[in-house]
This record gives C-alpha cells, sequence and structure tokens, in this order.
C-alpha cells in the first residue's frame, strides 16, 4: 500500500505495529473465554506468535472480496456475524491510517447478502373507487373521483367532498388515492395522486392469505332447490330479517366571474331566494339558493283567509319578478319563464291552466258558506340551466297552486329547485354500488329479457300518501316514493255500510294501495343496468284472505318487506336488496256488520330488515413440518 491510498477498514487488520500488550489481550480473552471457548485459546496463541500468523489466518478466513461497483464508492463490507473487529482509523499528513483501538480477532462465516423486503401487492386498486360518482354520464359536483368530471368541471369546485380512498386500515401497507383542489392555479385544477400509507399499529396485517376475510359473507336464501337443506340446518329440524338544511353564507365577491357550488345566485335586486323550515316548521323567507345545490324544502305558513290576497308569499308572482344574473355581478340578466301551471280544487282533483303566463292571484271566496282562498301556491319547481363554464343560461318555474279551506290550516309548502347542465341528459342513480339511504328503490317491468324504467326515479316504486282527512276515496292518485333504510306507515279510513258496494270498494282500494303500475323487479344495487337481469330482484306477491264465506272482502293491510344485505369489504360495505315480499291482506264483513256500519282502517307498511350474515373469522389451513435430521446427529450418544 502506498501512502497517497487511503486504507479501509479491510486493511486494518494486516498493521503489524498495532496490536496492543499481550497482558491487555489476555485480559479481554478471559472475559471472552466462556463464550469463545476453544477459540480463545487460538487467539491467545495467535498473538503471542506474532501478526504474521494472524494475518495469514485472517487472509484464509476471509471470503473473497466483491468486485467493485464502478456506479459509486464501495460501500464497505456486508455485516457478518461474529465480525467484532471495530476499528478507527486516523488519516496522517500523507493518507496512511493507523487504528486507534486494540485488535480483536473473531471468527467470520461466509457472508450473506441482505435481500431487501418485498412489500405484498395491493389488494384493492384505490384509483378505480369513487363512492360519490352518483350520476350517470354526468359529472357530480364536488366528486374529485368522478371520471365523468373534466377540467372545466373541476373549476367550479368548491373542495374535494372525499378526499381520501383507502382499502382496509388494517393492512401494515396499503395504496390510498389522494384528491385535492389547487385554487392557487387560474382555472383552479384538481390534483390527484397515490402514496404509499404505514399502518403505525403494532399489530396489522402485513400479506393477506385470506382474502374473504375483508368481505361480508353473501348469505344465502331458501328456494325450491336448496330448500331441504335449509331445512336440515335449522334447529327446528326433526326427522319426520331529510337532508340537512344548509343555509349558505353570503359573500360579497366582486371579482367573481362565474358561479362555483355553494355560491348563492344573483338577482337583479338582490339573491334568489327559496323558503324553508325554521324553528317549529316555520317558513323563512330569507334563504338564498345556492349554485349546484338541489333542495326540497317543506314548511308551514300561517295564513288568514280573509286576507290571503296580501300575503305576498303566497302569490306566484312573488316568485318570478326577480331576474336572475348569468355570472355574479354581471350585467346579463335571465328571467324566470312560467313553463306550467297546475291547479289542485278543494277535493284534491288537478288540472292543467292552459293559459301558463296568465299571471294568477291569491283570492278570498265564499263557496256556500265555506271560507276558503284560491290560487295559493302550495308548490313550486325552479329549474335551472347552467353550463360547464358556471354561466347560467335559463331558468324555469312550475306551479301548483290550489284552493285552501280554513280545515288545511297551517299551510304546508314545497318549494325545490334543480340545477341541469346544457345539453346534458343524465340518469341519477340511486347509490354506487350500494344504495344510499334516504334515495329511492329502482324498480321497473320486464320486457324481453331487460328492465324498461320510469323516467321518475320517484315514482317507480311508490305507496299512497294519507290526507289530513284521513279519507281513502281522496287519497288516490297522491303517491310517495319508498326510499331505502326507512320503515314508513301510511294509513286511512273508509265508512262501510250495507249500502256499501263491496266489489267496487275492493277494486278502488287495491289500485290504491298497489298503484297504477306495480313493478315487477327491484333493483338489488343503486346502480344496476336495466340490461342485467341478473342484477335485479323479483318482487314476490301473495294475498293473504281471512277464512270465511262471508260477502264484503276489502283489502285492508297492503305489507312490503325489503330485506337488504351488507356488501363487499368490511371497511367499506354496500347495501344490497336480497328480497322483496308484498303481501296484500283482506278481511271479511258479515252481512250484520254492515247493516250497523263500521269504519276500518286501511294501511300500508314499508320494513327494511338486515339480514348480513355475522362477521366470522377465517383461518387458513396450518402449515406442515417437513424437518429431517441427519442420519448421525445422535452419534455422541450413541
Amino acid at each position: 500500500m502506498t501512502s497517497g491510498e487511503p486504507a479501509s477498514s479491510r486493511d486494518a487488520p494486516r498493521s503489524a505495529k498495532a496490536v496492543a500488550p499481550a497482558t491487555r489481550v489476555s485480559g479481554v480473552m478471559a472475559g471472552l473465554w466462556p463464550e469463545m471457548g476453544w477459540w480463545c485459546l487460538l487467539m491467545l496463541l495467535l498473538v503471542f506468535l506474532g501478526p504474521g500468523a494472524a494475518q495469514s489466518l485472517d487472509s484464509e478466513l476471509r471470503p473473497r472480496a466483491h468486485t467493485e461497483s464502478t456506479q459509486g464508492p464501495d460501500p464497505g463490507p456486508t455485516p457478518r456475524f461474529g465480525d467484532h473487529r471495530p476499528v478507527t482509523e486516523v488519516r496522517g499528513p500523507a493518507g496512511a491510517t493507523s487504528p486507534q483501538s486494540p485488535l480483536t480477532l473473531a471468527p467470520r462465516f461466509a457472508e450473506e447478502e441482505v435481500q431487501p423486503a418485498l412489500r405484498p401487492s395491493p389488494v384493492t386498486d384505490v384509483s378505480a373507487l369513487c363512492v360519490c360518482d352518483l350520476l350517470v354520464e354526468e359529472c357530480d359536483v364536488n366528486c374529485c373521483c368522478d371520471p365523468d368530471c373534466t377540467s372545466k368541471d373541476f373549476s367550479l369546485f368548491s373542495t374535494c367532498s372525499v378526499r381520501i380512498v383507502s382499502s382496509d386500515r388494517k393492512l401494515c401497507f396499503q395504496k390510498i388515492a389522494v384528491y385535492e383542489m389547487n385554487f392557487t392555479a387560474h382555472p383552479p385544477e384538481r390534483l390527484f395522486y397515490l402514496a404509499d400509507q404505514t399502518n403505525p399499529s403494532l399489530f396489522c396485517l402485513y400479506t393477506l392469505n385470506y382474502k374473504a376475510e375483508l368481505s361480508f359473507i353473501t348469505p344465502e336464501f331458501p328456494n325450491e332447490n336448496n330448500f331441504d337443506n335449509f331445512l336440515k340446518k335449522s334447529g327446528n329440524y326433526a326427522n319426520t330479517k331529510e337532508s340537512n338544511i344548509y343555509h349558505p353564507t353570503i359573500l360579497n365577491t366582486p371579482t367573481a366571474t362565474k358561479y362555483k357550488y355553494r355560491v348563492p345566485v344573483q338577482t337583479s335586486d338582490s339573491f334568489l331566494k327559496l323558503p324553508c323550515p325554521l324553528l317549529a316548521s316555520q317558513c323563512s323567507d330569507n334563504n338564498p339558493v345556492g349554485f349546484l345545490m338541489n333542495e326540497v324544502f317543506r314548511c308551514n305558513r300561517r295564513v288568514t283567509l280573509e286576507q290571503c290576497g296580501e300575503d305576498r308569499a303566497l302569490s306566484m308572482g312573488q316568485y318570478i319578478q326577480p331576474k336572475i344574473l348569468a355570472e355574479p355581478n354581471s350585467s346579463k340578466e335571465i328571467p324566470v319563464t312560467v313553463r306550467a301551471v297546475f291547479l289542485q280544487s278543494l277535493n284534491k282533483t288537478v288540472t292543467q291552466n292552459t293559459q301558463s303566463d296568465a299571471l294568477l292571484h291569491p283570492t278570498f271566496v265564499n263557496i256556500n258558506g265555506l271560507k276558503a282562498c284560491t290560487n295559493v301556491v302550495l308548490k313550486l319547481k325552479y329549474s335551472i340551466t347552467y353550463t360547464e363554464a358556471g354561466e347560467i343560461t335559463k331558468a324555469d318555474i312550475h306551479f301548483l297552486l290550489g284552493t285552501v279551506s280554513s280545515s288545511m290550516l297551517p299551510l304546508q309548502q314545497q318549494f325545490q329547485v334543480q340545477f341541469l347542465q346544457q345539453n346534458i341528459k343524465s340518469f341519477p342513480l340511486s347509490g354506487n354500488p350500494g344504495y344510499v339511504p334516504g334515495l329511492p328503490l329502482i324498480a321497473g317491468f320486464e320486457i324481453e329479457s331487460q328492465i324498461v324504467q320510469s323516467t321518475n326515479r320517484y315514482g317507480q316504486f311508490t305507496i299512497f300518501h294519507s290526507t289530513a282527512e284521513q279519507n281513502c276515496l281522496l287519497a288516490e292518485g297522491l303517491r310517495k316514493p319508498v326510499v331505502f333504510g326507512y320503515n314508513m306507515v301510511t294509513g286511512c279510513k273508509i265508512r262501510l255500510t250495507k249500502t256499501t258496494n263491496c266489489q267496487l270498494v275492493g277494486r278502488r282500494l287495491k289500485r290504491l294501495l298497489m298503484g297504477e303500475s306495480f313493478p315487477d323487479y327491484v333493483s338489488s344495487f343503486g346502480n344496476s343496468p336495466a340490461q342485467n337481469l341478473q342484477d335485479w330482484v323479483p318482487v314476490r306477491f301473495s294475498m293473504f284472505t281471512a277464512k270465511g264465506q262471508e260477502p264484503c272482502l276489502i283489502p285492508l293491510v297492503y305489507d312490503i318487506r325489503v330485506k337488504w344485505t351488507k356488501y363487499g369489504s368490511l371497511v367499506n360495505p354496500q347495501a344490497k336488496i336480497v328480497s322483496v315480499a308484498v303481501q296484500m291482506i283482506s278481511s271479511a264483513f258479515s252481512k250484520t256488520e254492515l247493516e250497523h256500519g263500521r269504519t276500518v282502517q286501511v294501511s300500508t307498511v314499508v320494513s327494511f330488515t338486515d339480514v348480513s350474515a355475522p362477521a366470522e373469522a377465517g383461518y387458513k389451513a396450518q402449515p406442515t413440518i417437513d424437518a429431517k435430521l441427519p442420519s448421525n446427529f445422535f452419534f455422541p450418544f450413541a
């Protein structure tokens, strides 16, 4: 070795003049004698024999050095078991090194390369998951993972409703999808990236051998093919289961050039306002409409019939007068166009007014001694069309005006606003994929192995809506949808006498309970395609009649039972409908009961039952031990 070449740690044993006195080394060896045994004696002899013997032995025990990499400096030898030779190097003026600590030689074994641990591959592709995508072929507001959204759509977002999508938090390592909005860019843009997440818990899953452990077990239901097996498993067998109101903050943003989500829609004099309920469900008229926020509000209003013409909240002119600004703080105004006006009489019959452009005002009238007020706003619906650039291009409104009597007070009104993107026809879903609580059941009819659905998803599976008078004959035609996860009971009353035509009343009540078009199938998921019949659950309909030969048979109870289960991952289970059963229960009435007269209750009951199988631990088979000992293993004891 030349003086200009630095010495490495591998050259430390070759330094002959750096050995400490024998007494010091022997003391160290004495302390290690119980552990090192004969190796310690051998090392002691080598020290007394001189550095040449140590160098010769070390060269024999040392494995061949690796070829030096050309891509960087040699990181040094790989640590080996038994290598206890710490050497401190001090570089001299010429670059030479000299050890500063005693040299202790220890045995070495063959060099083993340390392989880096490979992380298991992800179980779920998180970049393909998007639980907030509920509109088909249309961008969902603030849903940053929606594949239908474009860069122009992202510029209208105010935040990401789902920021992080992960698979299972019990895994030690997993991929997560992160969605963010960059508002510093012009226009604002969405940021998306995949990141590695490490579980800090000491108890986590490194690899997933039993993938079924992360998912719910799909329950089986008896049918004609497996009924016998279910009967044998039975224990009794013998060998013989409205959205929160948001009040957007009115902000003074004179520099805004386009509408964004939740930004109040401006009018020529203020903001577009939609009444909403406050304390005791009383209507408040100071609720501004937020851009892209589809809302439905129902509230009560105190009305004095004699002064109804002076109450502006009851007049349709109150809701069409202000013109909407196409963009915030712009001079372009969009008028509100009346598209349809429907009139409702006291007996709940509804007709359409042919002169939709005529402005009707509330008027107090006296009908045969009954005080009433006509042309009162009962329901209204705004339909606002916008472009992907955040500009409002059209505003339509639909009215339902009615005649109100004192028995209908306090007056209940309904107000709705809906935003529609220009040149986009979307079909909203009730879940993606599992049902979302509060959204209507998707139902339809089978025609040529496909499902035909109504364009109104709130009218596909309905029950009758009872009125304040509780009269079954007046409730005909009033329907409300069956929404997922909500048990409902609705009812009405009917008077039966000896002059009652039981067959006619029975047919009308049956039509009242079932509706005009009763569906054949219900979608198992909230996004089941119509062409996949296997993703739809048939509706099993049955009729139950009380025993007896009475002449008057009246349907009284309409029982709808929906069974659903949790499907998929335990972390993010999806609601799946597995069974829908409908039963109509009829009762028979004798002539004696009809002669005295009787008032009966007709009711519809909707119940949702969770039939998810309980979580059960799953285990793989225990590994087998295949160990063979050498033939002379017990030789010393033989």
